[in-house]
Formats: structure tokens, sequence, C-alpha cells
């Protein structure tokens, strides 16, 4: 992710306040392209094969972290023999990873501090992969964003069977919240989809920040129901040309979609209920809201 790249070009930068935690997680992204040249400076790189095998090691270091293990418990918790199991308490043993004290396997603070390492490296990865498609869509525009807050999202794909599955999943939790905020660089369901429309005018009270033709395109195919709505404030439309994506934020959770730039369509959307990844789509959709211009529907009508 290159740093405020698309945003820096606008004249925005999507960096309004947070707390210590998420600052932190955030600042921990940014760092990581910097990782490589600071471990060349340091003249301390391990070698790729080591590095192989501290993950192959991996399970039986987790297994350590719950308690000290015997070698019985540990052949049965891992399901290896005993000589695969002496094989591998030698080697984390060299390492120094693991220390035996009245029988038992246990890991030294050495060991503790690279098995949070190598679990870390495996949620982060397994996120990464699940939510590729909307990655390639968010990380051109956007390095305030991190993996962590994203571990236990749920994530939609588009499927040929099934490609509106991310916008369905997308209109269920509309319909489960009271309120709802985020923006998006087009209309958050397809306009013929009548039930997501009534929901949004006459039952959840929202604020959307569009393209200003998305919203004359809104009005034109629901001009009373919109109209209404946006008199007595059920709904409040703002205005931004430059989106970088979908973002929406519900009573509970909160999701991010990202769309095929030649279909249109939803290719994907991951929701979570985070508490981490809450407050990072509050900051950046208050620094998207910022941005913006209210609907003057004196020149839009």
């Amino acid at each position: 992710m290159d740093p405020h790249e698309d945003a820096r070009s606008a004249g925005r930068v999507f960096k309004p306040p947070a707390s210590p935690i998420l600052e932190a997680v955030l600042q921990n992204a940014r760092n990581q392209k910097y990782l490589g040249k600071r471990l060349d400076a340091t003249g301390n790189r391990i070698e790729s094969d080591r590095l192989v095998d501290i993950v192959r090691h991996g399970p039986a270091l987790e297994a350590l972290r719950e308690k000290p293990l015997d070698r019985r418990e540990i052949e049965e918790q891992l399901d290896v023999s005993r000589a695969t199991s002496h094989r591998l308490m030698k080697w984390l043993g060299e390492q120094g990873f693991v220390e035996k004290s009245d029988g038992r396997f246990q890991l030294t603070g050495r060991g503790e501090a690279v098995t949070d390492e190598v679990l870390r490296f495996e949620a982060n990865v397994s996120t990464a992969h699940r939510m590729g498609p909307l990655l390639d869509v968010i990380c051109p525009h956007h390095a305030e964003f991190a993996i962590e807050p994203m571990v236990d999202a749920t994530v939609t794909l588009a499927e040929p069977a099934d490609p509106y599955w991310p916008v369905e999943r997308f209109i269920s939790l509309v319909s489960e919240s009271e309120t709802f905020r985020g923006f998006n660089t087009t209309h958050l369901a397809p306009l013929n989809v009548g039930e997501f429309y009534r929901q949004l005018f006459d039952a959840t009270e929202s604020e959307i920040v569009y393209p200003s033709h998305i919203i004359e395109n809104i009005l034109d195919v629901y001009p009373t129901r919109a109209n209404e709505a946006i008199d007595r404030g059920q709904v409040t439309f703002r205005t931004r040309e430059e989106l970088p994506y979908g973002l929406a934020i519900f009573d509970d959770r909160v999701g991010i979609g990202g769309y095929n730039d030649e279909t249109g369509l939803m290719q994907a959307f991951v929701d979570t209920d985070s508490s981490l990844a809450r407050e990072w789509a509050e900051r950046v959709y208050e620094s998207v809201k910022t941005d913006s211009t209210p609907l003057d529907r004196r020149t839009d009508q």
C-alpha cells in the first residue's frame, strides 16, 4: 500500500484522530514496506529456510502456548509419533524456544514471542487471502487500512452462480439496523431493488455520501419517497465526486464493499463487529464526510 497516494493526488488525506491502539495498528501497517530495509540495516536477517522451519513448527509452538506438556501429551495433541515429537522438541530446544522442566516442555520467553508472531502471521495471511478481491480495490487508494481488525470478518464474494451475493449480504444488514452511515462510489443496491429503498426511506435513519450523479439517479427513480424521507430527516445525502470504495456503518457491524469497474457490481463485501474495525470505519467516514457537501435540492431538482 502506497501511503495516501491517491488521497494526496486529490489534495485529501484520510487521517482524523484515532485511539492509541488503532493508531499503533495503523502505524504498524504504514511501516510494513520499510521492514525489509530496516532488517538489512541491522544485518540480522533470518535465512528463508529457518523461517520456513519456524512456521512448520507452529502447531507445536501453539500447543505449548496453552500450557506445558509432557511428551505423551504432545504426541496426543499433535497426533504424531514418539520419534516425531522427539525431533520437534529437539529442534525447538536448539532454537531456544522450548525448555524442559520436571518432565514437561514449556516455552521460553523467546518462544512465547515467536509463537505469537507465527500465529499473527497465519491469521493475517489467511485474512488477506479471504479478502483478496476487496484488498485489490482498497489498497491502491487507502494506506490507512490494516488486516488485524478484520481477522474474524465475514467475507462475501460474488460467484458465477450468484453474482449478487455480496449485495444480498449488505441489504440483509441494512434491514437489521436502525441506523446506517456510509459512502459509496455507486448505488448501494441496484435501483430496481425496491425492498432496499423502502427500508432506506421508511425505516432506517441514514446518512450517505455519494457522487452527485448517483443521488440524481435515486431522485429520478424515487422522487416522492426520497424527497419525503429527506424532508423528515430520515435520509441525509451528501455529495463528493471522488470516493475510493464503499463503506457501511450499521448499528452493530461495519462493512466494506469493492466493485467491478466494468460491470459496476459489488464483487466483495466484508463485514465485522470488531470494535477496532468500527473505530477505523468511523475515522474514515468522518474524514470523507468532512470533505463532502450537503445535498442542495434547489440545484438538484
